[in-house]
């Protein structure tokens, strides 16, 4: 189905941002149905094929991070979350609970509708994760929580990582063992981090690379494949 085809369901309980949302989201060549609350939402699901869920987390009685959690366990629809809080823990609670993308009001409805179409076209082309994000795990000689921006050498001494290597690496780890591409890449960390990277994946990976690996030129965790994409191939233990 192509992008502009998806069916899009919003769930906020503010009529005024709720309705104007929908009708933007339609004039873009998207279907579009509204809820504004979770038993509302558990009824369109019930009777719509929906493909991509914007969902308020302050709303009355169960709140998104709730309505996250049960989505992803039930239906695993793609889901961006509305936001009025700017803490980094609480992105992060949303996104370890299995929120492809976030947007803080007030929002640009053109940002909004930009990364409606980034998790739809990701959730398209990926294969499934393979790995939650969430947790300690170890590779290799490293450890990493997966909440934190920073990796853990075999004497606990943490190594830091920018957001862009933060996310670049996270996504990596979800697919591990799988070839991704550039393209790919770039979807799923720009999807997830509300500044865009201000270097090319390349030289990410390079970044990563020069932290992660005892050689960064014959790298043994992420390693390069033909026709440009990247792997991660380390084995993982997850430890939480």
């Amino acid at each position: 189905m192509a992008n502009n085809q998806a069916h899009i369901l919003i769930v906020d309980d503010e009529k005024d941002i709720r309705e104007p949302l929908a009708i933007y989201i339609s004039k873009h060549g998207f279907r579009t149905s509204t809820a504004y609350d979770g038993k509302e939402m558990d009824k369109v699901l019930a009777t719509a094929n929906i493909e991509l869920i914007i969902l308020d987390i302050m709303m009355p009685g169960e709140d998104g991070f709730s309505i996250c959690k049960r989505i992803q366990e039930k239906y695993h629809i793609p889901i961006i979350l509305l936001t009025a809080l700017s803490e980094d823990t609480d992105r992060i609670v949303g996104l370890e609970l299995g929120a492809d993308d976030y947007v803080t009001k007030p929002f640009n409805p053109r940002e909004l509708l930009a990364r409606i179409k980034s998790v739809i076209r990701r959730s398209q082309m990926l294969p499934p994760i393979k790995h939650q994000k969430k947790g300690l795990v170890k590779f290799g000689t490293w450890r990493m929580d997966l909440s934190q921006k920073e990796i853990l050498n075999p004497d606990n001494v943490a190594i830091r990582l920018s957001s862009g290597e933060h996310m670049l690496l996270i996504s990596l780890i979800e697919y591990a063992g799988i070839t991704l591409n550039r393209d790919q890449l770039l979807d799923l960390t720009k999807g997830r981090e509300a500044q865009l990277f201000d270097r090319s994946i390349d030289n990410q990976i390079s970044r990563l690379r020069q932290k992660l690996e005892i050689d960064p030129k014959n790298p043994r965790i992420i390693q390069t494949k033909w026709g440009g994409g990247y792997v991660f191939c380390a084995d993982l233990e997850w430890l939480s």
